[in-house]
């Protein structure tokens, strides 16, 4: 099952949706509704992994302060200096 979803996008978006379809033998509205999954597969995944983060700190379960000590100062620019 489908549903019908209209959206303004930019002339020349419109344009290199018009000539990918042209390339690829697909339909501009299979492009559009392709590149409509693929942003909300990314993001789904990403705010999952950052809920089960967010349950893993609260819970304590994150790092240990050494790991995280020898983090910050690997990445401080202190510690890039002395790294080379």
């Amino acid at each position: 099952m489908s549903s019908v979803l209209t959206v303004r996008v930019p002339d020349d978006m419109k344009y290199q949706m018009d000539a990918l379809a042209e390339a690829t033998g697909r339909t501009r509205s299979w492009i559009a509704a392709e590149a409509i999954r693929q942003y909300v597969d990314s993001e789904s995944w990403q705010i999952g992994e950052i809920r089960k983060a967010l349950v893993e700190a609260d819970a304590g379960d994150f790092v240990e302060d050494e790991e995280m000590e020898r983090v910050f100062n690997k990445w401080s620019p202190e510690g890039r200096a002395n790294a080379g």
